[in-house]
């Protein structure tokens, strides 16, 4: 986000803290879901969208037309966040859909965080990308930018309804029905980056050529965690390809500890 955009999320993050102090668990479900369809209307109507986001118009009038239009179809905790979102100043419109796609996401997970779930909702995020990456024709049903909203709505309902957590089917739902030009294996693993940052730790994303043990991964924890200075916690998926070690990363970072890893690497050195 750019520097403006940073600064009206920022005033409704505060907004939302309040909101969510008083809101109980279904409280914060039904502003989760509330907030994410806003962003659908806002996607679907284009002049809408322009008219919220226009930082030549006046604040208040921008307010009033939220209101106007929504003070019957979501609930006052909701239009109190709103409001704080657009007479806030966005640098763009994608960035105030980008922030109220935020503070949706942050509604949930402490319904989540109150429920002591938020590792399930964590685990369940990332075991689902790591799914979906293996089946490439799910995840171009699911990932792919047409297609009927609904079907796809559907299509999540069928592969975890009742099977996960509430939090985790609606975001998951959430991301499949309005993509925004995102994928889906990206898009589930940046969701289980927003999940674990709102325990301020970070994710590990490891590639093991075997199936580590508990006690394995705890130690390799400890040690992300003393190379990184915070806790960071990792998500550990099989992959035969790595032949051996391990293929380590974290946000941009690849430690490439594996055999096949070394190997590529003896041959560069070799070739060059």
């Amino acid at each position: 986000m750019h520097a403006a955009s940073r600064e009206a999320l920022a005033a409704a993050e505060l907004r939302l803290l309040d909101v969510i102090d008083g809101a109980d668990d279904q409280g914060l479900v039904t502003l989760g879901e509330e907030l994410f369809a806003v962003v659908r209307l806002l996607i679907d109507e284009h002049a809408l969208r322009r008219a919220v986001s226009d930082p030549a118009s006046e604040p208040q009038a921008r307010e009033g037309l939220v209101r106007n239009l929504l003070a019957s179809k979501v609930g006052e905790g909701t239009l109190k966040v709103l409001s704080a979102a657009v007479t806030a100043r966005w640098s763009s419109a994608r960035e105030l859909l980008d922030g109220l796609e935020s503070l949706a996401r942050t509604a949930l997970l402490v319904r989540a965080e109150r429920g002591n779930r938020l590792d399930a909702v964590e685990d369940e995020l990332f075991r689902l990308g790591r799914i979906i990456a293996g089946q490439a024709e799910l995840a171009q049903v699911l990932g792919g930018s047409g297609g009927n909203a609904a079907g796809k709505a559907a299509l999540v309902d069928s592969l975890v309804a009742g099977k996960v957590e509430p939090v985790t089917e609606i975001l998951v739902r959430q991301l499949v029905t309005t993509p925004r030009g995102r994928d889906i294996v990206a898009g589930l693993e940046e969701l289980t980056a927003v999940a674990a940052r709102r325990r301020e730790r970070s994710v590990a994303y490891v590639r093991s050529a075997v199936e580590l043990t508990a006690a394995q991964v705890d130690r390799l924890a400890s040690a992300l965690q003393r190379i990184y200075g915070r806790q960071v916690v990792p998500h550990v998926e099989i992959d035969p390809a790595v032949r051996g070690g391990l293929v380590v990363k974290v946000g941009d970072e690849v430690i490439d500890g594996s055999v096949a890893g070394q190997l590529d690497q003896l041959r560069r050195n070799l070739a060059g």
